[in-house]
């Protein structure tokens, strides 16, 4: 694929993730579990502390700005912005697909976001199958060009497979994961776009080494439908993919995990800690958010966060390590 067609692909995902068309029709799970309610919490609501270390740094609250989009001109304003309000909030950030900086040295720039969010946990990311198309120095030296922390190394063959462009081969993906895990000097995480993984794969994931897992399940941005929308294919997958809450309760004993997936408030973070996750993510309503304003973006970050630490509160937990043992009822 020609450095052009990649830039304007990424360009046109963008445009299209956020029409509300592009949301899957099922729902994450999320709705289907409730954490205990406490009526005698025996806790200062004050004291609620939901603070967590993530790829060595201490954060506020175990959210990530999931991986969005980078490789275009007009990326770079997003990916600064999105950024910004992760440094002031202190939290995790992450950039999408580096695959752009590959074709071109030049489009590094927009994924570089380090003068304005210089003390989080940054994350770089490129796909699985394109580890098999470029030299695995290049594919190491991904997020250390960028500053990043940790590599995020995405699978997607929904998405791939309905993209009449898309990449078909995913043959002996999991060595050429393996190999990069074995040769990095930073975390690799692995993370699925919006279709969920299994218990079985996350097993051979953290065989090949993996330090952690971002289960993105669905019931959030179908990429099938953003697919169907840039190039009108034959639909038939718009819905398919496990419910992120599945894919939570068929990896928890695997690895560290990142919960992501139809994640929409931080109610369904706190969930997510409680079902085994480690953090929760989300993409689609902060870049929402942040095509209104700064300030608007500002403030749903502020919701989610009130969310979490009154979650926390309700359920008598008073930090992560409390939530992660809280009690759920399944409804």
């Amino acid at each position: 694929m020609s450095k052009s067609q990649t830039e304007s692909r990424k360009k046109e995902h963008v445009e299209i993730a956020l029409k509300a068309e592009s949301q899957y029709s099922k729902k994450p799970g999320f709705e289907k579990v409730e954490l205990l309610h406490n009526s005698l919490p025996e806790i200062d609501f004050e004291e609620v502390d939901l603070s967590t270390t993530f790829l060595g740094k201490t954060i506020s609250y175990p959210l990530l700005i999931s991986a969005m989009t980078g490789g275009y001109p007009e990326a770079k304003k997003i990916n600064e912005e999105l950024a910004l309000a992760a440094q002031k909030h202190n939290i995790a950030f992450a950039v999408g697909s580096q695959r752009s900086m590959l074709e071109n040295k030049s489009m590094k720039e927009t994924y570089s976001v380090r003068d304005v969010a210089p003390d989080i946990p940054v994350i770089g990311n490129i796909g699985a199958v394109q580890l098999k198309g470029y030299p695995i120095e290049d594919i190491l030296n991904l997020a250390p060009e960028i500053g990043a922390d940790a590599l995020a190394i995405h699978i997607n063959p929904l998405q791939e497979i309905v993209q009449p462009e898309g990449d078909r081969d995913f043959s002996d993906v999991t060595l050429k994961i393996k190999e990069i895990c074995k040769k990095a000097k930073y975390p690799i995480i692995v993370k699925e776009v919006g279709s969920g993984i299994s218990q079985e794969v996350a097993l051979k994931l953290k065989a090949a080494g993996a330090s952690m897992i971002d289960v993105a399940g669905a019931g959030g941005t179908s990429w099938s439908k953003v697919e169907y929308a840039r190039n009108g294919a034959t639909p038939g997958f718009e819905e398919w993919g496990i419910p992120t809450l599945e894919s939570l309760i068929q990896c928890r004993d695997t690895c560290p995990l990142i919960a992501s997936g139809g994640v929409r408030s931080g109610i369904d973070i706190i969930k997510s800690l409680a079902l085994g996750a480690k953090m929760g993510g989300a993409a689609y309503p902060f870049l929402k958010a942040l095509t209104q304003s700064q300030a608007k973006l500002d403030q749903t970050l502020e919701t989610w966060e009130s969310q979490m630490k009154k979650g926390a509160f309700l359920s008598g937990c008073k930090n992560v390590d409390e939530l992660k043992g809280a009690k759920l009822i399944f409804v």
